[in-house]
């Protein structure tokens, strides 16, 4: 199942990175940005509560897909970018095994048990 599950990950990522091909920012640009969504570890500083709140927010695709329809539907090719780069490190961090946090450790994750 976790070989399914991770797979299934990576076929995102790619998608992904197929509608990043389709903006018009040099390519430079996605690698550059990719790690940017681990800046919400910064939470962690306050406590752990509040470091997986901010963790699973910035983390979950839902909030990529929201700000990439948006800048869809509004033309906003920086909205569109926001959502690729929020989406496309949600899904590579699950294809490394690294899942939503819960409140008691950073370590502890949706996805230690797969």
């Amino acid at each position: 199942m976790k070989t399914l599950l991770k797979s299934e990950e990576l076929i995102q990522f790619l998608g992904v990175i197929y509608l990043f091909s389709q903006l018009n920012f040099a390519w430079w640009w996605f690698p550059a940005l990719i790690l940017l969504p681990d800046l919400s570890m910064i939470g962690y500083l306050v406590n752990p509560a509040v470091g997986a709140v901010l963790y699973n927010v910035v983390h979950h695709k839902g909030l990529g897909l929201t700000i990439g329809l948006f800048g869809l539907a509004t033309g906003n090719q920086y909205l569109m970018l926001t959502g690729i780069i929020l989406f496309a490190h949600s899904t590579m961090d699950r294809t490394m095994g690294y899942g939503l946090k819960y409140f008691d450790s950073f370590k502890h994750t949706s996805l230690e048990s797969l």
